[in-house]
């Protein structure tokens, strides 16, 4: 920017003059500024309440449309310290018998303890030689695939685990209790493992590494040193339960039978027994969840669209804020961005459209329902909370104080017609995603899964930017107009004092 003097022959505060001669047009780029502000805020705003409603729509309201939701099932088991059970919605209401007769393990291998040659302890860095072991070959067997482990005396401890981790089996080294500990991966006889020695060598290693069983001795043929510590070996087993008569076997305790999710956790002595009924509850928290978002979502807008005036507050310019601290911007703009949807005629429409197909009433078995079928209302417009005009209300809600003395026709309809229920409540869902869906297709005018317009809105925010524009370069240029004539003037006026100067000096004064 070129520095200015100004007034130097005139006397003249030229920059005050000029900005009040230019001041329309500083007037016309704040008024584009400031709604283009205001704008932006509006857009802000509206991201904000279409996250609210898409997050509705597409999970919550989504779920609600489908049947199966409803068809929740509670299982109780005579003895839960032996199996836990869930059933999926097609198993029928009743009672089943099961036994546990053995539970699926994994195969261990527990080894004894070993010693240091110089008497330390143990720990992942020794040296399998300070154990006293030399070279040998291993076969390990890990479900029936064979490979082979050569092990060096020179390996450390954690080397040694490593390599056997390596090939399918946990091996670890417990440094507390001073000996090895190995584990197949999974449970079931599949699964298993077993460790041999190729030979005597191998065996006498496998000896001082506390890992040699009474079986590594047998299968060599060779008789086990006096005193040796054997390593014990658990073989892995199957599960195996009765499930009303049926015998069923399998690798893990998790069985997936005919609708029915069981986790054996414990043998049985007898049957116990399984009793799957309507989880009346579950239905029961999932409808008043679904009300507990739509209630929010629509106060939500309600209180928007209801908001308090903001007339006579515009967006603050940058020599307005100067004047204020920043509690009292922060205080004047949240005025206008509280308002910013007031009498929205989006807002308003989204509420009518949602609140219509609430209201509707749907055929279930040649019968009519409605919300009220099922002792659920809004409270009315007159006895409404303020911005709670949409919200309904389940009679006998133990969490809403205004009908928790009412009769709860809701729990009692699921418990004995659990069908009806959710035929209504997919029903009333599907036909109120169905018209956000509808909302939400993409146009001209606004993008995909957007309940506003948001592309006309980036339209006008883009014209503002241009308008700007247009107008700072109308103000630099007049601006610059102004300065050039008050420059000239001033330049006439300081040729003019010099000729008077070299006038007065000619004539003596």
């Amino acid at each position: 920017m070129a520095i200015r003097i100004s007034g130097l022959n005139s006397g003249l505060d030229t920059d005050s003059i000029v900005q009040e001669l230019v001041s329309a047009y500083r007037t016309k780029q704040e008024k584009y500024t400031k709604e283009q502000t205001k704008l932006s805020w509006k857009q802000d705003a509206w991201k904000e309440m279409n996250t609210k409603i898409y997050d509705f729509y597409s999970k919550t309201l989504s779920n609600m449309r489908m049947s199966g939701n409803y068809k929740k099932k509670k299982t109780t088991v005579s003895d839960d310290t032996k199996a836990k059970v869930t059933a999926s919605s097609s198993v029928i209401n009743g009672t089943q018998t099961l036994e546990v007769k053995k539970l699926a393990t994994a195969g261990y291998l527990t080894g004894s303890k070993v010693k240091s040659l110089t008497g330390g302890t143990v720990n992942s860095d020794t040296m399998l030689t300070s154990l006293g072991a030399g070279n040998g070959t291993l076969t390990l067997d890990v479900g029936g695939q064979k490979s082979t482990i050569n092990v060096s005396a020179t390996m450390t401890v954690g080397e040694f685990t490593k390599v056997l981790s390596e090939k399918g089996i946990s091996a670890n080294f417990d440094a507390n209790q001073q000996r090895f500990i190995f584990s197949s991966m999974s449970t079931g006889e599949k699964n298993d493992f077993n460790i041999s020695a190729n030979d005597e060598q191998s065996l006498q290693m496998l000896n001082k590494l506390g890992l040699a069983t009474e079986a590594n001795y047998t299968q060599l043929g060779v008789a086990a040193p006096e005193g040796t510590a054997f390593a014990v070996k658990q073989d892995a087993s199957d599960a195996q339960i009765v499930l009303n008569g049926a015998v069923y076997d399998g690798d893990s305790n998790e069985f997936s039978i005919n609708g029915l999710n069981i986790t054996a956790t414990g043998v049985t002595s007898g049957a116990v027994t399984i009793t799957t009924a309507t989880d009346v509850d579950g239905i029961y928290d999932m409808i008043k969840g679904f009300f507990k978002e739509y209630n929010e979502l629509m106060n939500s807008m309600e209180k928007s669209y209801n908001a308090e005036s903001s007339k006579g507050y515009e967006p603050l310019t940058d020599d307005e804020k100067e004047e204020m601290s920043d509690k009292e911007v922060e205080k004047w703009e949240t005025k206008i961005k509280d308002s910013i949807l007031r009498r929205d005629d989006t807002l308003r429409s989204i509420m009518n459209s949602m609140s219509l197909n609430m209201s509707k009433v749907f055929e279930v078995g040649g019968k009519k329902y409605s919300l009220a079928s099922f002792g659920i209302q809004t409270a009315g417009y007159l006895n409404a909370a303020k911005n709670e005009t949409y919200a309904y209300h389940i009679n006998g809600d133990a969490d809403d104080s205004s009908v928790s003395s009412n009769e709860d026709s809701l729990k009692k309809m699921i418990a004995e017609d659990p069908d009806t229920v959710a035929d209504f409540f997919s029903q009333l869902a599907t036909s109120v995603y169905d018209t956000l869906h509808e909302r939400m297709q993409s146009t001209t005018l606004s993008s995909a899964y957007k309940v506003y317009n948001d592309k006309q809105m980036q339209s006008e925010y883009d014209d503002y930017t241009d308008q700007i524009k247009k107008w700072e370069e109308k103000l630099e240029a007049m601006e610059e107009s102004w300065y050039k004539k008050f420059a000239d003037m001033e330049s006439a006026l300081g040729t003019l004092q010099s000729q008077q100067n070299s006038l007065t000096s000619l004539l003596g004064g």
